[in-house]
């Protein structure tokens, strides 16, 4: 599930014009970097991991869509950040990966 979530992440962010191609390819690689942390994950923080990757596909989803909400946009990276709290003393390289996308989104514009 979760590398499904991801695969649509990568999708999402092809799909983006703004920013320059070096910056997605930066975001791919982000994006490569959190998927060997969530592989290191115990199965007891899953469902956790499975909240950040939901509310980072909703945040790329309204960043690649057309007529985007930036309500609704908004309320989807205030999602990833809550939902990393969790892992901030536990799984600091997780939360690095994860604030290094974030900030790269928003130089993006998005």
């Amino acid at each position: 599930m979760i590398n499904e979530t991801l695969s649509k992440i990568e999708a999402a962010i092809a799909k983006v014009k703004s920013g320059n191609s070096r910056e997605k390819e930066e975001l791919v690689s982000l994006l490569n970097k959190l998927k060997t942390e969530l592989a290191a994950l115990p199965a007891s923080r899953l469902d956790d991991a499975k909240s950040i990757g939901y509310f980072t596909e909703a945040a790329a989803h309204e960043a690649t869509r057309e007529n985007s909400s930036v309500q609704l946009r908004n309320l989807s990276v205030s999602g990833i950040s809550y939902s990393v709290k969790g892992f901030e003393a536990t799984h600091p390289q997780l939360v690095s990966v994860v604030n290094e996308i974030c900030m790269i989104l928003a130089r993006m514009g998005i």
